[in-house]
This record gives C-alpha cells, structure tokens and sequence, in this order.
C-alpha cells in the first residue's frame, strides 16, 4: 500500500491528486487497487499518511504517546472482500454499473451467497459486515434496496447481454442446456403466483415457475420467470428467441429434459436450431412395439437408432436399474410391515373393522405406486401382499433404460457426445439446487410485485455465478462453500483510532482463511477506507426521525 501523490497543472493552475493505493502482481502486470482519494486532505494529513505507511512494522515511530492510540474489532470484512473481487474478475460489476443502485444491486448478490437473501436481512447484513467500505456506499435502508430491485429488473437484459459479451467474446457457444423449476410461497399476494404442478411436493401452495438457461458447463447465461400454473412446454419457446435475437446465435442445440422439448416444441425450431432430448416410458414403449428399437439394443455400451432423419442413443444403466429395483423392494416391504401391524391389531381388537384396515393399506399401495403389480388379499382378519410376477417383470424390464432423441446428424456430433451433452442437465439441477435449497436459498420470496419478483429471482442467478466460481475454485479442499464462507466471515477490520483519525487495518488472517484466499487467487489490502456509513433499518429509521 503507498500513496500516489502527484501535481498536474491546468489552465495554469496546479492541483494535487493523492491516491492511497494497493499495489500487486497478477498474470505479470502490476495492478493498482485505489482504497480512498485523499486530495481533500491537508499537505500534513498527507505526509502523516505517508509516514505511517513507511514505519507501519514500527508504530512507535511515530512519536505518539500510547494512551493516544486506540484499537477496536472493526467489521467483518474478510467474505464480502472475497467475494467482491470475484464479482469484478467475473464482470457482474462492470456489468451492474456505478450507479447507486447498481451498487445496492451488488450488495444484494454478495449478500445472497454469505446467506441473507431478503431486504430487510441484507440491510442487517450489513451493518456487522464492511459492505459500505468495500462496495464504496453511502448508508441506506431496506426501502434503497427495494429501489434497486426496480432498477434491477429495468436492466435485466442489459446486464445479461453485456455479461455474455464479456464471457464469450472469444468463442461464442451453440449448445445451451435449459430447464425450469417451481419456487412456493407461503403468502397469496404475489402477482406472479398461481396454482401450479409443484415440484416441491408442496399442496396449497401458490408458485412461480423458473427457467434457467445455461452454457454446456451449467454457467448459467439468463433466467426467467413465469406465472405458477406455466408448463414447461410453454417457457421453451421464448428460450429460442432470446438465444437467436438478443445474442445473436444462428445456429445453436438446446438441450432440454424430456418434459421441455415435445413434438410442438420442436415444430418451432428454424432449419438451423437442433435439440437433444429423452423418451419419456411410454413413447420408448410405442417404439419398442413398432419394432424401432428391441430390448437387446438397451445395453451398458451406448447404441444408436436412426429412423426417419431421427437419431436415438439408447443405454441402460445397470447402478440406475439396480437403484429403481431396490426402491421399488423398499415400497414393497413397507406395504408387508403395514399389513403385519394391521394383522396384529385386528387380533388384538375383537371390534375393529377390517375393511377400514384394508382402505389404509390399499391407500399406502397407492401412494407408493405399487398398486399396478401388488393387491392386498383378505383372509379372515389377516392380511397379505399378492404380487402379479407377470405386471413386475413387464415393469422391471425397462429399469434403468433411456433413449435420448435429437436431429443433430452423425457428421456434426458422434452419439457418445450426444449422450455426455444430455447428461449435462445435472449441471442445472445442481444450479437449481444451490439457488433453492444449499447455498442461496431462494426462498422465502419476500415481495408482492412482479418486477421485484423476476429481480430478485435474477440476483440470485448473479450469486449463483460466483457460487459457480467457488464451486470450481474450492473443489479440491474439505471445506463446503457455506463453510468456506463462514470462515471467511470471521476475518475482522482492525480500527486503529488515533486521535480523530480512524484506519481499518487488516490483521494477518488464520491460516484457514489464508488457505481459502490463495485458492480463490485473491489478495488482501493492509487497510480498507473507513467511509463511516450509517445502515439502517426502516424501523430504525422511524424511530430516530421521532425521536
């Protein structure tokens, strides 16, 4: 750290600039980091800075009595430091802007991965957090970050657009992976929610619905937000459209599970776009019975159909089949404990009913869909599971086998590619659990509004990003993310106060922290500014407007 202290002269006056800046080495080009102007600074506020700098190892250089000194824990400092650099290096803050509310924006975002993920929680954040000193911010409350939600959604695309332009400006991608998820509310305000198929397995509950478009890594590229009761076969179309008109794209692959991508969906799709999508059970049984494919063909070594300008790569997975084979044994044994314990109460309790015994058995049957190959046999007042050998090999035949259907030709994409590229739709399920349940915790969705619904779904995609970054840059050491960032959570600012001046220094963190900073690539400063920025709580705010 130094001071750039230099004179410039302009229309025949001089002027002074002094800087206080942090120096380093990255790639083999010296980058300057600039913490605080101090051009506002008196000639010998300047030069004490300057020889604080130089005897910093040697305090007592400075000549001042030690009861003038004074040092407190200052803010936590060592997270959002971290995960500010990585916003920078990944270009979400150039992306996001200057602008104050691109700033708040940012705030939300690195708030999101340390854990908080609502307005108000965010605004408590960080007032133990040094989010003003890093982020260069002026105090604010909770209501600034709802204006900054608006801001956020007006620029939804911008930002995504300059972010795809920075990311690819080398080498544009043409294969895309897509998908959708549903996100629940406890309350019935929202404007975008609406009853939907859940595939949270919450009943009663009203729901947005999410689309994720990601790169063929699972980097994610756009997201989008629907009304709840939207099918996924509805979201894909405006995917096509925005690959091929906001970025550019004239030729690309859209890979999609086999509930995106059907025969409407593909009928929409121009002579330059392809698709690579799964069979669903009974479309791989119409092809089986019209002699397209036989079973022979469903093997551990990858086999390949092609019918009608249609490719189909057929597998079976043997570790899948025997999975579904012991899940399927799991059901069947809870059903048998269920008609022992009913057996033993109807013993035991001369006046109950055995056909209400026999209705909760038959209804666990079919809330574990076994009912198709199983029934619950009667004899006297004991109970039996009769299993139809003939329905359970029919079923079992198909365990752990799957066709994926695409128009891409032979030329452009061998069938081993074909297969590695649908199976990279695990990226976005893990993208989808990360936003929703590990890491950033989507939920609970703390707005009414639509636009503040699709921004904060969108702030989270941006966490999401960097999330991406820890997931690659953290992936050979024992720490989770959560954990790695808890630990950096308790890196403090040291305030050193002498006099009426105020520095936060940073002390030398432990080796933990150390360890999870190199491995990220990121240096810390020996001090940060202290802008001395007041958070507040709208409540808070209420009360000292009052008082």
């Amino acid at each position: 750290m130094h001071v750039d202290d230099q004179t410039y002269h302009r229309n025949g006056k001089t002027y002074r600039r002094a800087l206080l800046r942090n120096s380093y080495r990255k790639n083999g080009k010296v980058h300057h980091d600039t913490i605080a102007n101090l051009s506002m600074c008196s000639a010998e506020e300047i030069e004490a800075i300057k020889f604080a700098l130089k005897n910093k190892k040697n305090l007592t250089a400075l000549k001042i009595p030690q009861e003038k000194i004074q040092t407190r824990q200052g803010l936590s400092m060592g997270a959002v430091w971290l995960l500010y650099q990585l916003a920078k290096r990944l270009g979400i803050e150039k992306a996001l802007g200057r602008l104050k509310e691109a700033k708040l924006a940012l705030w939300m975002v690195i708030a999101a991965v340390i854990g908080s993920v609502s307005r108000l929680s965010a605004t408590r954040l960080a007032q133990s957090h040094a989010a003003c000193d890093i982020l260069r911010l002026d105090g604010f409350c909770e209501d600034d970050l709802y204006g900054a939600l608006d801001w956020l959604n007006e620029n939804q695309n911008r930002i995504e657009d300059r972010l795809f332009k920075d990311r690819y400006k080398n080498k544009t991608p043409n294969l895309f992976l897509y998908d959708v998820t549903s996100s629940y509310f406890e309350g019935q305000k929202n404007e975008l929610a609406a009853y939907g198929y859940n595939r949270d397995g919450k009943k009663g509950k009203k729901q947005i619905v999410i689309g994720l478009l990601t790169d063929d890594e699972g980097y994610p590229v756009s997201c989008e937000v629907f009304q709840g009761n939207t099918k996924d076969t509805q979201t894909f179309k405006s995917q096509v459209d925005k690959v091929a008109k906001r970025f550019g794209i004239e030729k690309v692959t859209f890979v999609g599970d086999r509930g995106m991508i059907k025969s409407a969906q593909i009928s929409e799709l121009s002579a330059e776009d392809y698709f690579i999508t799964a069979l669903t059970k009974p479309q791989i049984e119409k092809l089986l019975k019209e002699g397209i494919f036989q079973m022979q063909l469903f093997d551990k070594d990858i086999c390949e159909v092609i019918e009608e300008g249609l490719r189909y790569v057929l597998r079976r997975n043997p570790i899948r089949a025997k999975e579904i084979q012991e899940n399927r044994q799991s059901k069947l044994t809870a059903v048998k404990k269920l008609c022992a314990q009913k057996t033993q109460y109807l013993a035991e309790h001369p006046r109950a009913k055995v056909h209400v015994a026999k209705r909760q058995i038959k209804q666990l049957m079919a809330k574990v869909k076994i009912d198709k190959w199983s029934k619950v046999r009667v004899k006297g007042r004991s109970f039996r599971v009769e299993i139809n050998e003939t329905e359970l090999k029919e079923l079992e035949k198909l365990d752990g086998c799957y066709a994926i259907k695409t128009n891409l030709s032979a030329e452009e994409v061998t069938k081993e590619t074909i297969h590695d590229r649908y199976k990279s739709l695990a990226e976005v399920e893990w993208a989808f659990r990360t936003m929703k349940t590990s890491l950033l915790h989507i939920r609970s969705i703390y707005v009414r509004k639509a636009n503040r619904t699709r921004a904060h779904v969108f702030s989270i995609m941006l966490a999401y990003m960097i999330a991406f970054e820890l997931r690659r840059l953290w992936h050979d050491i024992e720490f989770t993310i959560e954990e790695g960032i808890e630990e950096l959570c308790s890196l403090c600012a040291t305030d050193v106060i002498i006099g009426s001046l105020s520095v936060q220094t940073i002390p030398r963190p432990r080796e933990n922290c150390q360890m999870l900073l190199e491995k990220a690539g990121i240096t810390l400063p020996d001090a940060i500014p202290s802008r001395k920025a007041t958070v507040f709580t709208r409540k808070k705010l209420v009360e000292e407007r009052r008082s």
